[in-house]
C-alpha cells in the first residue's frame, strides 16, 4: 500500500487567526447571553409603570407559576424564573396567595415575595352590630368566601364548641373590629380570629364578674347587649336604652324590641310590619317574654358596658324621633302620645 503524504502543517499565523475568531465569537455569545440575562431579570414594561396584583392558586407547581407570571406581564421569561428558583433551592417552597408585585420589581424580587409568602393583606372592617349575614356578604364582596360557607360554619354548634363557645352559633361572639386577612385564608381561621378578639375584649374576668353580679350568664349578657346595639345610634343613649330593657325585665314585661322581630323574619335594618309582630318565632320579643334564645348581632364593648352599667332612669318605653334620637317615657299613656306626635312629624316630613 502506498503511504499518503503527510499534510502540510498549518502556519502559526493562520492558527492564531482562527483562535482569535473563536474567542471573538465566544465573547459575542457571552455578551448576548449576559444581555439576555439582564433583560430577563429586569421588570417588564407594564410593571415599570405600576404595581400589579396576581393570584397564585394552591397546588401550582414552579413551571405553572412561572408561566402565570409571564402571561400577566410580571416577568419577562418563565425559563429564567424557573432556572433562578432551582438555583436558589426554592422550587418547592413557593407559596400560594394573592401577591401585590411592587412597581419596578426585578425577577429576583418577585421570586423572593413567593419564597417568603408575602401575600397581599386586606383590611376587613366590621362595625358594631354587624351580623353573620353581613359578614358573609362582605367576605363575598372581597372575593374571600361564599356566603353559604360562612353562614353554615358560623351556625354550626360543633364548630362553635371547637372555639370554646358554648352556644348554638357564633352570632354575638364575633367581635366588631378591623382584621387583616388575605385571599385564600380559610374561613375557620377568620372566624377563630374574631372569636379570640371577643375573648380579649368582652369575655374577660372583669366583665364576667360584673355579669354574675347582675345574675347574667355570658350568653345572656351578649344577647341583651346585641339588642341595645341594634336599637341605639347615639352613644349617650346606650345606657338609657339598656335601662329600659332592664326595667321591663324586672317587671316581667316583654322587651318588645323591633330588631329582634326583624331578625326573626330576616329583615334586619327594616322596621317590622304589623304582620311581622304577630309571627310565632322565639326571637319575637313581642310574643315571648324575657330574652330571645341568643344574640341578634355582634355587639361592641360599649353596648356590653351599657348593660353592665345602665342609666338610673325609670323609663319603660321609647320611640324614634328621627334616624338617631329617641324619646323616652315612663308611662304607657305618655308613650302613646309621643308615638302619635312623632308619627305626625314623620308624615309631614314625607310630604
Amino acid at each position: 500500500m502506498d503511504a499518503r503524504a503527510p499534510e502540510p502543517p498549518i502556519p502559526s499565523g493562520r492558527r492564531k487567526s482562527r483562535r482569535r475568531v473563536a474567542l471573538v465569537a465566544l465573547a459575542g455569545l457571552l455578551i448576548l447571553v449576559g444581555l439576555e440575562a439582564v433583560r430577563a431579570l429586569s421588570p417588564p414594561a407594564a410593571l415599570r409603570q405600576a404595581p400589579m396584583i396576581v393570584e397564585v392558586p394552591p397546588r401550582h407547581g414552579l413551571r405553572d407559576v412561572a408561566r402565570l407570571f409571564e402571561r400577566h406581564g410580571v416577568i419577562r421569561s418563565s425559563v429564567a424564573f424557573t432556572v433562578l428558583a432551582i438555583l436558589r433551592g426554592s422550587a418547592r417552597s413557593l407559596k400560594a396567595g394573592e401577591y401585590e408585585i411592587p412597581r419596578g420589581a426585578s425577577l429576583l424580587t418577585v421570586l423572593e415575595l413567593l419564597e417568603l409568602g408575602k401575600v397581599r393583606p386586606r383590611l376587613l372592617v366590621l362595625p358594631e352590630g354587624f351580623t353573620v349575614t353581613d359578614l358573609a356578604q362582605q367576605l363575598e364582596a372581597e372575593g374571600l368566601a361564599r356566603p353559604a360557607e360562612v353562614e353554615g360554619l358560623a351556625s354550626s354548634r360543633s364548630f362553635a364548641q371547637t372555639l370554646g363557645i358554648e352556644a348554638d352559633r357564633l352570632e354575638g361572639y364575633l367581635f366588631p373590629d378591623t382584621y387583616q386577612v388575605t385571599k385564600g385564608m380559610r374561613i375557620e381561621e377568620i372566624l377563630d380570629r374574631m372569636v379570640e378578639r371577643f375573648r380579649e375584649r368582652i369575655a374577660t374576668a372583669e366583665v364576667l364578674t360584673r355579669a354574675r353580679a347582675r345574675r347574667l350568664t355570658l350568653h345572656e349578657l351578649v344577647t341583651l347587649a346585641s339588642i341595645v346595639e341594634k336599637e341605639a345610634v347615639l352613644a349617650e343613649e346606650r345606657p338609657i336604652i339598656a335601662a329600659v330593657f332592664w326595667n321591663r325585665l324586672k317587671r316581667g314585661m316583654p322587651l318588645q324590641a323591633d330588631p329582634t322581630v326583624a331578625y326573626a323574619v330576616g329583615r334586619a335594618g327594616r322596621a317590622p310590619t304589623r304582620e311581622d309582630l304577630q309571627v310565632d318565632h322565639p326571637f319575637n320579643t313581642y310574643r315571648y317574654r324575657g330574652l330571645p334564645p341568643g344574640p341578634i348581632a355582634n355587639p361592641g364593648r360599649a353596648a356590653v358596658e351599657a348593660i353592665l352599667s345602665p342609666a338610673r332612669v325609670p323609663y319603660l318605653y321609647f320611640v324614634s324621633i328621627d334616624d338617631r334620637q329617641h324619646h323616652f317615657s315612663t308611662t304607657l299613656e305618655e308613650h302613646n302620645r309621643a308615638v302619635a306626635r312623632y308619627r305626625k312629624q314623620r308624615a309631614r316630613g314625607a310630604l
